[in-house]
């Protein structure tokens, strides 16, 4: 199976073996960071550093003069990823006898809501989320479509993977993230991640709902789970707890404005790429999830883009909804975590991999090789090997 593996550009630039390393656990292709979120990262083999801070999303690379003169534009990386870092990186790792693809993080942006708050997902009880950029709002679509035609298409570049193509929630990961006091489940997490910003209330109104209306309805329908009450999992939990119609309304909604800013980003990215070009998403089958595995339609994403990245670490049950509406030609990427220390199991990569093909993965996808011990490593060498 063709088989790629993740790497941010500090995870090579400055370490003359880091590309040579990675050729050698038996993968043909790195999907590479250009445009990413705020993170704090291990780096354990490098020879000039042990940890590197990003201190907030930018891009990888020089942007260009698109943004001149406007209100929402990505920023530059500090230290941790100067000048042209993704460029320099991929010359490396393209050195080596690999192929390059890009790795483009959009709706997940701190600092975007930190300086521009009108940007972002606001809940039913007016809290704001500043790493979730609301993707009904018009500015913030153009932005993201923008984003992701430059940062997906650097030279050289064979393809990109587009992660958070959607909604993103209220489940973040971030900044001693302490919001798993309450059992949520499915249905409390999707009731916490509808917007009310001025764009979905205008939106829910097109659904014939009274925003304040649904507003109230969402709170009332929290009230037992903020008290222990178990949060009913799945859709028909949601259907539950707010109701049949207003459920279909604000579903309906937030798939239409998910749907049609994937068209675009997708259709951007094509019209600024070489022919040949491959535009996968990181996806979810279950369109009203939302994160950095952004939830889709299966048979719509698929007849949008060239096919999707899917999280498979703990079961790969996710790939089924996918390789039903599998279309030919269409790849079907099965995403495992192989650092033991992020929960992943390197140790049975071969049979997880097996297993996945036998749902109908057609390639692999490694997270993350520069997060990787050696230990980690010397089992995914293995595991490839014998595939």
């Amino acid at each position: 199976m063709k088989t790629s593996a993740f790497l941010y550009p500090w995870d090579v630039n400055g370490d003359p073996e880091a590309a040579h390393r990675t050729a050698a656990l038996g993968v043909g292709q790195v999907t590479l960071a250009s445009a990413y979120h705020s993170t704090r990262a291990l780096t354990p083999r490098h020879p000039r550093h042990r940890i590197v801070t990003a201190r907030h999303a930018a891009v990888l690379y020089p942007a260009d003069a698109r943004w001149e003169g406007r209100e929402l534009r990505p920023w530059a990386a500090g230290d941790w990823a100067p000048g042209d870092a993704y460029g320099e990186a991929a010359e490396a790792l393209s050195a080596a006898g690999l192929e390059v693809h890009t790795w483009v993080v959009l709706a997940h942006n701190s600092r975007l809501g930190e300086e521009h708050p009108g940007t972002s997902v606001v809940n039913a009880y007016g809290d704001r989320y500043p790493w979730a950029p609301c993707i009904a709002q018009p500015a913030t679509r153009g932005y993201l479509v923008d984003l992701a035609a430059e940062a997906a298409v650097r030279p050289g570049a064979r393809g990109t993977e587009l992660e958070s193509l959607g909604w993103y929630g209220l489940a973040h990961l971030h900044a001693h993230d302490k919001t798993a006091g309450v059992g949520l489940g499915d249905a409390g997490q999707f009731l916490m991640s509808l917007c009310f910003c001025g764009s979905c209330r205008a939106g829910y109104e097109e659904q014939g709902l009274d925003a304040g209306e649904l507003a109230a309805a969402v709170r009332a329908a929290l009230e037992p789970v903020w008290r222990g009450a178990p949060s009913d999992g799945g859709w028909a939990g949601v259907e539950k707890l707010l109701g049949g119609a207003r459920a279909a309304a604000t579903r309906a909604w937030r798939d239409e404005r998910a749907r049609t800013l994937q068209e675009a980003a997708v259709t951007a990215v094509r019209a600024a790429a070489p022919d040949g070009f491959r535009v996968l998403l990181h996806a979810d089958p279950v369109s009203y999830h939302c994160g950095a595995n952004a939830g889709v339609d299966p048979a719509h994403i698929l007849s949008v883009a060239d096919g999707v990245v899917v999280p498979c670490t703990g079961g790969a049950d996710r790939l089924a909804p996918f390789a039903r509406r599998h279309r030919e030609g269409a790849v079907l990427a099965a995403n495992f975590t192989v650092v033991s220390g992020m929960g992943g199991s390197p140790g049975t990569l071969e049979r997880d991999a097996r297993a996945a093909a036998d749902l109908g993965a057609h390639e692999l996808r490694l997270y993350h090789a520069g997060l990787a011990s050696d230990g980690d490593l010397d089992a995914v060498r293995a595991a490839l090997a014998a595939l």
